[in-house]
């Protein structure tokens, strides 16, 4: 019999605003609540550029604000039709979990971890992009039983993961028609001394403007450029584990080095992010590389990866590309 179900969540937006929740169902006394504790020490909010887009202030103001000490209630009946239907569903049958840390080099907008306590075990289920095929009807049984959004699906749509996206390497796609770009922030900073993350360039496809390293017009050929090497790299399949081969072979030189970020908002205000702890995708070196023959400027930053690292990116961008 099940006697509680953990759901953490973990939100990451424009750097050091990220939100992380844990909601427990307790059968053993009929209720739901958030860990409080759990909330982490990045509950603050930093000084924005103007220039960013703020598509994700909204959603994180919400999350946070979810965050309350009030216990949910439910009756036995409405517990025993949930576990039924739990059973019933078989969320996790021959589902493969994903590796989840608290602290991961590479990390992607959303990842959740399940975990459920029963009178015949301990059972622990994470996952960043494979999402359990059942996981819309799982959300709508535990709306029923204590009267809320817990998986936060509402916000799902507004996230380039494959729940409700399909990323393939020359874009995002949502109910088969690619979306359009809005704009484009990287950003890159040194992580010891401190350096408060801040953009280093915006491209706003709207405006037609890029802003920071250049300042220039977003002409017609430059916005192909761009899309032409994001397809090439294969940058929007960065979020896929198949693209960290690197980072799961060796760890950076220096682990006080450099952050990054870069973040890709689409029409509809669809998020793609992805940020690193002095680590780096697969094909990163290689789009670095091009985009220094293209304008003359190390604008990806690569002159600050060691020689080591250097080969490796090598060698597994090669192997995807080739």
């Amino acid at each position: 019999m099940i006697e509680k179900i953990e759901i953490t969540q973990r939100f990451n937006f424009k750097r050091l605003n990220r939100h992380y929740e844990c909601f427990t169902i307790d059968f053993l006394s009929n209720t739901g609540y958030y860990k409080i504790s759990e909330r982490g020490s990045g509950d603050k909010f930093l000084s924005e550029s103007p220039l960013c887009d703020d598509s994700w202030i909204d959603i994180l103001v919400d999350l946070r604000s979810r965050m309350t000490s009030e216990i949910r209630t439910f009756d036995y009946e409405s517990a025993d039709q949930f576990l039924h239907d739990f059973e019933e569903l078989k969320l996790f049958e021959g589902f493969e979990s994903e590796e989840f840390l608290l602290f991961e080099k590479l990390e992607v907008i959303y990842s959740c971890v399940v975990i459920i306590y029963s009178s015949e075990g301990y059972f622990e289920y994470s996952f960043k992009n494979n999402f359990p095929e059942k996981w819309e009807q799982f959300g709508q049984m535990l709306y029923d039983l204590v009267g809320f959004d817990v998986l936060h699906l509402n916000y799902q749509r507004q996230f380039a993961t494959p729940m409700y996206h399909g990323i393939k390497e020359d874009g995002v796609y949502k109910n088969g028609e690619k979306l359009a770009i809005k704009t484009i922030e990287f950003g890159h900073y040194k992580t010891y001394p401190y350096d408060l993350p801040h953009p280093r360039m915006i491209v706003n496809f709207e405006d037609k403007t890029i802003e920071g390293y250049v300042e220039r017009e977003l002409t017609g050929d430059v916005e192909k450029l761009i899309s032409d090497l994001l397809e090439k790299y294969h940058v929007y399949k960065w979020i896929f584990r198949d693209y960290h081969r690197k980072s799961m072979e060796r760890d950076p030189d220096d682990l006080e080095g450099y952050d990054w970020y870069l973040e890709i908002v689409f029409k509809g205000d669809v998020i793609w992010h992805l940020f690193g702890y002095n680590e780096y995708p697969d094909t990163y070196v290689h789009l670095a590389r091009e985009i220094i023959e293209i304008c003359g400027m190390d604008l990806l930053e690569i002159e600050t990866i060691s020689g080591a690292d250097i080969e490796l990116f090598n060698k597994f961008g090669d192997e995807i590309l080739s």
